[in-house]
Formats: C-alpha cells, sequence, structure tokens
C-alpha cells in the first residue's frame, strides 16, 4: 500500500511539475532549492515556490488533524481528505482555474503523509525519497556484511513507485492534460477500499 501511495505522489507530482513549469506539488526540497535561488537572483519564482510550501505544510497539518479525530480509521480518514482535494484539484483544473488546481493538488500530497503515522511522527515517507534512499543504500551495505538480504526491497519499492508513477502522469498529461488527475482520484478512492478491507489502524495510539 505503501509502494502505492508513493506511485500516487510521483503521478501528481509529475502533473503538477509539467503544468508549473518545474515547481514541485509533493518534493518540498526541490522547491526550497528554488525557493533560495530566488531569494539568490531577486527573482520571482523563489516567491511561488515558498507559497507551494505553505500550502504543503497546511496540507501536512490537515491530514494530522484528520487523522488525529479518524483514530484506528486514519488511514480510510486521511485518503478521504486527499481524494477530496484532488477532487478540487481535477474541478478546477477542468475549468482552466491553474491556481486553486495547483494548491490543492499540494495540499493532497501534504496531507497524503499522513497515512503511516505513529505516535505523531511520520512512520513513512511517501512523497519524497531522499531518505528512502538513503536507508536503502544502508540496507544493502548490512547485507554485504551477513544482514538480511532482502532488507532494502521495501526501500527499494518505495522508489520504483514513485518514479512508475511519474512515468505515467507525465503520459496521461501528455495526452489528457490536468482531466489525468481523474486517474489520481480513481486511485485514490481504490487505496480507500484497499485500507477499509485492511482494517482499523492496529498501530494507532
Amino acid at each position: 500500500m505503501a509502494a502505492c501511495l508513493s506511485c500516487l505522489a510521483g503521478y501528481v507530482d509529475a502533473i503538477g511539475f509539467i503544468k508549473t513549469g518545474g515547481f514541485f506539488v509533493s518534493f518540498m526540497s526541490g522547491n526550497s532549492t528554488r525557493v533560495g535561488v530566488g531569494l539568490a537572483a531577486g527573482a520571482t519564482h523563489g516567491a511561488i515556490a515558498a507559497g507551494l510550501i505553505g500550502c504543503f505544510l497546511i496540507g501536512v497539518v490537515a491530514g494530522a488533524v484528520v487523522g488525529h479525530l479518524a483514530g484506528r480509521y486514519r488511514r480510510i480518514g486521511v485518503l478521504a481528505l486527499v481524494a477530496i482535494f484532488l477532487t478540487v484539484a481535477a474541478l478546477s483544473g477542468g475549468l482552466g482555474s491553474a491556481v486553486p488546481a495547483i494548491v490543492a493538488m499540494v495540499m493532497a500530497m501534504g496531507a497524503e503523509n499522513a497515512v503511516f503515522t505513529e505516535a505523531g511522527e511520520v512512520r513513512i515517507g511517501l512523497t519524497y525519497m531522499t531518505g528512502t534512499l538513503v536507508k536503502l543504500g544502508q540496507r544493502v551495505s548490512a547485507a554485504l556484511f551477513g544482514g538480511d538480504p532482502l532488507a532494502w526491497l521495501p526501500y527499494f519499492l518505495l522508489w520504483a513507485g514513485l518514479i512508475a508513477g511519474a512515468v505515467a502522469g507525465a503520459s496521461a498529461y501528455g495526452r489528457f492534460g490536468m482531466a489525468a488527475l481523474w486517474g489520481a482520484v480513481v486511485a485514490t478512492v481504490i487505496l480507500m477500499g484497499v485500507a477499509a478491507r485492511l482494517g482499523p489502524d492496529p498501530e494507532w495510539r
């Protein structure tokens, strides 16, 4: 499920990246770099990147609040919020309102990170891969010295999911434009069904 959510993040991020001409809707490290470069160069793209980061933070807060209120059904509640944000994005994009669409996409990606939390902390990062790649490399290194030979696989699947989603998102945007976001809405609803089948979150506190 985590790999599928990572795939969803890659899909949405690719659409946002193309639509905005080089900004990210899920990868805030990239936008943070753009803020710094914009400040140094006195360019307006720094302000745009800062605005996206602010929207992402709002999404994170919203996801955390909904997850807390949903209790043992956190995964379903957070995914429902993500589906709502993505629906708003798809509707806005269909109406030609690019700014509201991008804002809703960014908030959806911020909220998605609340799906897997433990004791108030994110347990699995879904929209950023730097930490995942570091852990992947560490597990490969451990395997070379007699550790679990497959401990790296979950981290590889997360990274591969993001890449696969980005390929799908870029391809879908090229064919359908912002209407490609409806694919993300459908995928999120399907993942809500998977979460429902899994039942209440046993790790909720």
